[in-house]
């Protein structure tokens, strides 16, 4: 074992920051990843963060940041009734073996004094779930270039549960030329099938019931697409099962690879959204037409 080589067996408290000029710079010969999270930590934020630590191996540095990011939220309610739940994301960081947590200030990451400047996401960020929230990508986008500047990471690890954010910020990387990989880690799911969110705490025993149509119209949609049916039949499969519950989705879209609608061959993706119990939810999953693989 090297003199570097950490014993991770104690998980000692990860150091936790406020600022960049807090954060230490990346040491020489170790890699860094990071895990941006607005905090409220589950199970899916763990497995983020294990897959981070994947890509820098026990020698590198996992930073997980956790900052709720007002540019991002449509409505003051939205953002008022965002859990926060600091000891206990704590001790998911501790537990992960995460080195550092950086929980900026918002007047750190926007200080007023500074002009707004914004990063615009493009047509791709006026589709599908930015079109249901105007403005959520702009936001989203503008504070992970941030934390990307701030943290300097090599690896960037997000989920695929936000599936259309994934391809955004996989995006912006190419276009901006950040020295960064993007790192994409599956959906983590619930014992019952439910897309793993921190919003989930909110859904009542009979919304949780309801939002099962969810998980259970992206199934239905893969079985349609294998049986040959075109992208707007799978989508009409999807909408059927949320309709059976009581469910009027906000969107339930076919996208290629690229991002371009209503696919007729090769791997692609279909997106659900829908408030639930009035909580908003996401979900996706791969599925594939005229037998491309």
């Amino acid at each position: 074992m090297s003199e570097t080589t950490r014993d991770r067996s104690t998980h000692p408290t990860p150091r936790v920051v406020h600022s960049a000029a807090q954060l230490p710079d990346p040491t020489p010969g170790r890699e860094r990843a990071v895990v941006m999270t607005m905090g409220a930590l589950h199970r899916g934020h763990a497995e983020l963060m294990s897959v981070a630590r994947a890509a820098v191996g026990p020698d590198g540095e996992v930073v997980v940041t956790i900052f709720v990011n007002p540019l991002q939220f449509g409505s003051v309610a939205d953002l008022a009734t965002y859990p926060e739940t600091w000891e206990a994301d704590l001790a998911v960081c501790q537990a992960q073996g995460v080195d550092y947590v950086f929980a900026p200030a918002v007047t750190t990451m926007y200080p007023p004094e500074v002009p707004e400047i914004l990063v615009d996401p493009g047509p791709l960020g006026q589709v599908a779930e930015g079109e249901v929230r105007p403005g959520h990508f702009r936001g989203v986008l503008t504070v992970v270039l941030k934390l990307i500047n701030m943290v300097r990471p090599d690896y960037a690890v997000f989920g695929e549960k936000d599936y259309q954010q994934l391809v955004l910020i996989q995006a912006m990387t190419a276009a901006l030329n950040l020295p960064v990989v993007i790192v994409a880690a599956p959906i983590v799911r619930d014992h019952d099938g439910l897309a793993l969110s921190s919003r989930n705490v909110r859904l009542s025993p009979e919304a949780r019931a309801a939002a099962l149509a969810l998980p259970r119209s992206i199934a239905v949609a893969q079985r349609a697409a294998v049986a040959g049916q075109t992208a707007d039949a799978v989508c009409r499969s999807a909408n059927a099962e949320l309709a059976a519950v009581g469910i009027t989705p906000d969107y339930v879209s076919v996208y290629d690879p690229q991002f371009n609608p209503n696919p007729v061959a090769g791997p692609a993706r279909i997106l659900v959204a829908a408030y639930v119990g009035g909580v908003h939810l996401l979900d996706n999953g791969a599925v594939s037409f005229g037998g491309g693989l």
